[in-house]
């Protein structure tokens, strides 16, 4: 087990599982390391937002009028919000704001936002890069009369071209904070499209960036450890899917987050794995049983956050429960999942959050993104695009051009 105060990391390969699946050895990886420190220094770089010298395309002093804010309503689709929500869903206790995201197309959240009394009074942020993404286009205009969209109650983050929303932020005086083109939404959690979000909420953004670099410096031989493991697993025939079994509700939008990284970063020229959200332990009443006893071709990366324990359960059920508080069930419910994946020679990554901070949230993200990017590299793919969902986009104005033509 890799060990740290913030994150601890647990690789189990069985032997010999993938003995001839690996082309990737550790000065391949320290190559790898050694160029995305270059890249960290080039400001058209996606790497960039990874430096501590990053200057963001906003002024804090400004952005502090928004503050007074108690509802706020970010509406974006794909990496420009989740990334920013998975942020503020692990931290919901401490804030202290109404958080309201909406990342997809539902028409029933729509309309009971449309029925609030004084939804004008909201802080809207809205997050589209190339600032033409229809869903959000078409949020907007379903709520354009009840939130009353102005230069006080809403901010655009949008790349600094031309496009629907840097009009619409024209048209009605509204702030833009500019996006940067060269960094994908799935890649922008150290950016504006994310930082922003999250420093209205109360999110410290300097000690969310402080460890990012980490895992290229300090502990860099975790890094090369897993990536080494994990790669075994990409150029192998034998697994076909990525589990991602979460024992921490505060990391429940990190799987979202995570599973859109994966996908759409190696999932090309007939190449990645299918990367699966599975909740513990739900379901061990549902999905465990093909997990321990079904084919094995999944490989599973196990996430857990090791908090204050619970009170006792003292009273009932004692002969069953054995004074254990929630907490602690929850642990040892995971501890008996590691243990019988190795029993049954099912591999695994095991992540367990020690401390819940900005700090290590922060270093949570850059490993997965670095452990994503280096993969591509490996299979010899480009991590940063998404040719076949360019395709969709096309097709999709098409289909609505064809519509007005009618």
């Amino acid at each position: 087990m890799s060990l740290n105060k913030n994150i601890n990391f647990e690789c189990f390969i069985p032997d010999n599982m993938f003995s001839n699946f690996n082309n990737l050895n550790k000065k391949k990886i320290e190559n790898l390391i050694k160029k995305a420190k270059e890249n960290i220094k080039d400001s058209k770089s996606m790497f960039s937002s990874f430096s501590k010298d990053f200057k963001m395309n906003f002024n804090f002093a400004e952005l502090k009028r928004y503050k007074k804010f108690k509802r706020i309503i970010t509406i974006g689709l794909g990496g420009s919000i989740l990334g920013a929500q998975a942020v503020n869903y692990f931290f919901k206790k401490q804030i202290k704001k109404e958080l309201i995201f909406i990342n997809n197309l539902e028409i029933d959240q729509i309309n009971k936002l449309n029925k609030i009394s004084n939804l004008k009074n909201s802080l809207f942020i809205i997050i589209s890069k190339s600032g033409n993404t229809v869903e959000v286009l078409s949020i907007i205009n379903s709520l354009k009369k009840r939130a009353n969209f102005n230069n006080k109650n809403s901010i655009i983050i949008t790349e600094n071209k031309k496009n629907h929303l840097s009009s619409f932020a024209k048209e009605f005086k509204i702030k833009i904070v500019f996006h940067r083109k060269y960094i994908g939404g799935r890649y922008s959690i150290f950016s504006e499209t994310a930082l922003v979000p999250c420093f209205l909420t109360g999110i410290n953004i300097m000690k969310f960036k402080k460890n990012i670099l980490n895992f290229l410096y300090k502990k860099k031989l975790i890094l090369i450890k897993n990536v080494l493991n994990v790669s075994k697993i990409y150029n192998s025939k034998k697994i076909n899917s990525l589990v991602l079994l979460n024992y921490s509700e505060e990391l429940k939008y990190f799987m979202l987050w995570c599973q859109q990284l994966i996908a759409e970063s190696l999932g090309k020229r007939s190449k990645g794995k299918i990367p699966l959200v599975s909740v513990g332990p739900r379901d061990h009443h549902s999905l465990l049983q093909l997990y321990l006893d079904g084919p094995k071709d999944n490989f599973f990366y196990i996430f857990s956050l090791k908090g204050k324990k619970n009170k006792k359960n003292k009273g009932l059920f004692v002969n069953s429960l054995n004074n254990t508080s929630m907490g602690e069930l929850l642990e040892s419910q995971k501890n008996a999942i590691l243990s019988l994946f190795k029993n049954k020679k099912i591999p695994f990554l095991s992540i367990e959050i020690k401390k819940k901070n900005e700090e290590t949230l922060g270093e949570l993200f850059s490993y997965f993104i670095l452990e994503t990017v280096f993969l591509a590299e490996n299979l010899k793919i480009n991590p940063f695009n998404q040719p076949a969902v360019e395709q969709l986009k096309i097709i999709t104005k098409q289909n609505l051009f064809k519509k007005i033509q009618k």
